[in-house]
C-alpha cells in the first residue's frame, strides 16, 4: 500500500514516499524535494554473522541520467570506483546512522541511495541522509531512530535551511545537520571564518528546521511500518566476566597507562595472549569471547580513568595539547613542504603548483567542474606499526582528504591574485589522533613556505567526550585510544578568528547545545596555541615562489587575434609551445596565460605571440620577406600572418618596370608603412627608404 507524507522544509515542501517502488527490501522510500529525487533501500540478512562489529555498508550512487545527461566516459555508463562526491557522501549518511543500531546486532545490512532526478538547484545528499533514517524507520530492522538532516546556510545575514545551489554561491556558511527530537547527532562543513558561536546558532537553527521531517518519519512509522525484529544481546558468562575481572583489571590499567602507544599497544597485546592461555583447556575454542569481554573492560577503565580519577593515558590535564614540532623546507626540489608533529602524530605536506592546465576536470550532476586545488591525505599502513597491502584511497582516505580540503579553501588566494593550480599532499608518517587535523597544519605549512599568499593560517584540533549520566569531561587533542572509548570526535579547524571547518561524529543518542558550546571553545583555545606554534616556525607566506615551480606570465590579446595565435588546426600555439617548451591557454575574452619552468621560456613565449599580435604603424620601418609577385608589385611579410603590397611604383627611386628586375620572392627586404586602409589593406615602401639613405649620403 502506498503512503505519502509531506513537510515543509525552508520555502519548499520535502515528500517521503513509500509502498510504491522497490517492495521486496527490508525498507524503501523515495524522497523528493523540488525536481531532485532520491531511492533508498535497506536490507538486512536474516543470518548473523560471526564478527565482532557491525557490517553495515552504505552505498550512495548518482546517476548521470538523473541529470538529463550521459556520461561523458568511453563506456558511456557509469563504471569503476565511486566520485569522491559519492564517497562522502556515503560517509556522510554512514556516520549518524551505525551508532542508532543495537550493540551487538551483527546481521549483514546495507543501505543504498540511488540519485533518479537531480533538478541543478536542490542537493541529493541531505535526501539520502533523510532517505536511510526512513527505510530503516518502516523496516523490520532495529533502530533507535528516527534521525533526520538539513543543510544550513547563512545569506546577506540570515539562516537559510537547504539552500539552493545558488544561494550557496553567497553564503559563508555550509553546514549539514543531523539530529534527533532532542539533540544533534552530526554536524559536517565549514564557513568563511565564521565565528563560534554564529556557528553554534547555525547548527541549533538545523536542528529546529529538522523537526518537521522527524515528525513525518514518525507518521510514516505508523501507518507503514513493519514489526521490528526481537533482538537481544547474549549475557556475558558472568562467571567468565568475574574470573577475567579479578585477573585482568590492575594489568591492564598499568598497561593502559603506558604513555607512549607502540610500547603501550605490544604490553596489552601480550597481556590478553598470557590472560587467555592461563585460562586454560576449557575455554580454548572461546577466544572471540575472552577478548570480547577484555576489550569491554579496557574501555571500561580507560573511561573511569578520565571520569572517576580526573587523568588521562598519557598524563595531561583535559585541555592540554601534546608537545607540537613544526619544520618547513625540509624538501628541496617540491614547491614547498612542511612537517608537523603533535605528539605521536606526523604528518608530511607537500606542494605542488601547476597552471591552468592541470586543474582536475570531475563530471558530476551539475556538469563539469573544474578544480584548481587539490589535497590529497595519504595513509600508509607504517604510520601505526601494521603491515597491509597499499591500494587506491579509502573512503577514509578520501573523507579525511574532504574534511582538510575544506578547511584550508577558505584561506586560499583568489584565482586574479595567484593564478596557480596548486595541490597539497598529506603522508601521514605516524598516527596517533588526528591525522586530519594534523594534515591541515602540515599543508598550511606547505603553502607559507612554497610562497602562496594564503589570508590567514589555519590550524585544527580534534576534540572528545567522555559522559556518564550528569558528568560530562571534554579532552582536547584526543589520543587514539581515547577517540576509540569515548562518546564524541569533534573536529573543528579555523584561524584565530573563526572556523573554516567541523566535523563531529557522535556514539551516544544525542549532544546538548552547552556541551556543543563548551566544545567550541576549548577548542578555539587549543587551536590559537597550535597557530602559535606554526607561527614561531614561519610567521608569513615566503614572498617568492620555488625556483621550481613553473612561472606564469599572462598578457590580453584582442579576441579577433585569437585564431591567429592559435592557427590552422592548432599549428602555430603548437609550434611556439614546443619552440618555448611551455604550456599555452587562452579563453575567449583574449586572455592569454603562458606557463613555463622558467622565466626565460615564458618571456620568449610572450615574445612570440606579442609577433603574432602586432599591429602595423604607420611611418614605422619593418624587414620583412617578399612572398608574392605580380605585375603591379610585390607582396611583403612585415609580420606574422600579416603582408603588405609595395606598389611597382615604390619599389625604387628610378621608374621600375618589371618587377622581378628589382626583387624576387623569399628576398628580404626593409620597407615603410605608408598606410592602413579602414578594411585592413596596408600600403609598404622600399623607395622611401631608399631615397632617405640616399640623402644622408648625399650631406
Amino acid at each position: 500500500m502506498e503512503h505519502l507524507f509531506q513537510a515543509q522544509v525552508g520555502d519548499r515542501t520535502l515528500t517521503i514516499q513509500t509502498g510504491k517502488v522497490a517492495k521486496q527490501a527490508s525498507g524503501s522510500v523515495v524522497v523528493q524535494y523540488g525536481e531532485t529525487i532520491v531511492l533508498v533501500s535497506v536490507v538486512s540478512t536474516q543470518e548473523e554473522r560471526d564478527t565482532n562489529f557491525l557490517p553495515l555498508t552504505v552505498e550512495y550512487q548518482e546517476k548521470i541520467y538523473a541529470a538529463g545527461r550521459i556520461p561523458g566516459n568511453y563506456f558511456r555508463r557509469e563504471i569503476g570506483r565511486p566520485s569522491e562526491k559519492e564517497t562522502l557522501t556515503a560517509r556522510l549518511i554512514d556516520r549518524p546512522i551505525r551508532p542508532l543500531f543495537p550493540e551487538g546486532y551483527r546481521f549483514e545490512t546495507q543501505v543504498i541511495a540511488t540519485v533518479l532526478s537531480m533538478d541543478q538547484q536542490n542537493d541529493a545528499d541531505t535526501l539520502a541522509m533523510i532517505g536511510a533514517s526512513a527505510a530503516l524507520e518502516i523496516s523490520d530492522i532495529p533502530f533507535a531512530g528516527p534521525i533526520a538532516c538539513v543543510r544550513v546556510g547563512r545569506v546577506n545575514g540570515a539562516f537559510v535551511a537547504d539552500p539552493t545551489l545558488d544561494e550557496l554561491e553567497e553564503s559563508d556558511i555550509n553546514i549539514i545537520v543531523a539530529g534527533s527530537k532532542t539533540g544533534v547527532v552530526m554536524v559536517e562543513g565549514g564557513g568563511k571564518i565564521v565565528a563560534e558561536q554564529d556557528l553554534l546558532d547555525a547548527i541549533f537553527f538545523g536542528h529546529q528546521a529538522m523537526q518537521p521531517i522527524i515528525e513525518m518519519q514518525t507518521q510514516l512509522k505508523a501507518v507503514a511500518g513493519k514489526p521490528k525484529r526481537v533482538f537481544q544481546l547474549p549475557e556475558q558468562d558472568s562467571r567468565l566476566v568475574g574470573m577475567l575481572t579479578d585477573r585482568a583489571a590492575t594489568p591492564l590499567r598499568e598497561a593502559l597507562l603506558i604513555p607512549t602507544k607502540i610500547e603501550r599497544n605490544a604490553r596489552l597485546r601480550a597481556l590478553k595472549a598470557e590472560i587467555f592461555e592461563n585460562l586454560g583447556a576449557d575455554y580454548a575454542d572461546r577466544r572471540a569471547e575472552v577478548y570480547d569481554i577484555l576489550k569491554d573492560m579496557q574501555r571500561e577503565i580507560c573511561r573511569n580513568l578520565i571520569l572517576k580519577e580526573g587523568r588521562r593515558i598519557d598524563g595531561r590535564a583535559f585541555d592540554q595539547i601534546r608537545p607540537i614540532d613544526c619544520e618547513v623546507g625540509i624538501l628541496p626540489r617540491p614547491h614547498g613542504s612542511g612537517l608537523f608533529t603533535r605528539g605521536e602524530t606526523q604528518v608530511l605536506g607537500v606542494l605542488t603548483l601547476g597552471s591552468g592546465q592541470d586543474e582536475q576536470r570531475v563530471e558530476t550532476l551539475s556538469g563539469e567542474e573544474f578544480r584548481p586545488f587539490m589535497l590529497h591525505y595519504n595513509f600508509p599502513p607504517y604510520s601505526v606499526g601494521e603491515v597491509k597491502r597499499i591500494g587506491g584511497p579509502s573512503r577514509r582516505d578520501i573523507g579525511h582528504g574532504g574534511l582538510s580540503t575544506r578547511a584550508i579553501e577558505q584561506v586560499l588566494p583568489d584565482k586574479e591574485d595567484f593564478d596557480y593550480t596548486i595541490r597539497l599532499v598529506s603522508e601521514v608518517l605516524e598516527s596517533n589522533g588526528s591525522s586530519s587535523m594534523g594534515t591541515v597544519c602540515a599543508g598550511i605549512l606547505a603553502l607559507m613556505d612554497g610562497g602562496v599568499p594564503i589570508k590567514a593560517p589555519v590550524a585544527g584540533i580534534a576534540m572528545g567526550l567522555v559522559s556518564e549520566g550528569e558528568q560530562v569531561v571534554i579532552l582536547s587533542d584526543i589520543l587514539g585510544d581515547e577517540d576509540h572509548t569515548g562518546d564524541m570526535d569533534f573536529k573543528v579547524a579555523g584561524t584565530a578568528e573563526g572556523v573554516t571547518a567541523v566535523q563531529m561524529d557522535i556514539k551516544i543518542h544525542e549532544l546538548s547545545r552547552e556541551i556543543l558550546a563548551k566544545a567550541l571553545d576549548q577548542a578555539r583555545a587549543g587551536r590559537l596555541h597550535i597557530l602559535g606554534k606554526m607561527e614561531a616556525a614561519l610567521k608569513a607566506p615566503r614572498k617568492q615562489i620555488s625556483p621550481y615551480a613553473p612561472t606564469i606570465l599572462t598578457i590580453k590579446i584582442k579576441p579577433d587575434k585569437i585564431r591567429e595565435v592559435i592557427g590552422p588546426a592548432g599549428k602555430v600555439i603548437r609550434a611556439i609551445q614546443s619552440e618555448t617548451n611551455t604550456k599555452i591557454e587562452i579563453d575567449d575574452s583574449g586572455m592569454v596565460k603562458i606557463a613555463a619552468f622558467s622565466k626565460e621560456e615564458a618571456e620568449k613565449a610572450v615574445s612570440l605571440v606579442q609577433e603574432i599580435i602586432a599591429e602595423p604603424e604607420v611611418g614605422a620601418v619593418y624587414e620583412g620577406k617578399v612572398v608574392k609577385i605580380t605585375d603591379f608589385g610585390a607582396f611583403v611579410q612585415i609580420l606574422p600572418g600579416t603582408d603588405g603590397l609595395v606598389h611597382i611604383s615604390q619599389l625604387a627611386p628610378h621608374r621600375v618596370t618589371k618587377v622581378s628586375d628589382v626583387v624576387t620572392e623569399g628576398d628580404i627586404i626593409k620597407v615603410k608603412v605608408l598606410e592602413v586602409s579602414r578594411d585592413g589593406k596596408i600600403r609598404l615602401s622600399r623607395k622611401a627608404l631608399m631615397e632617405r639613405d640616399h640623402g644622408r649620403r648625399r650631406k
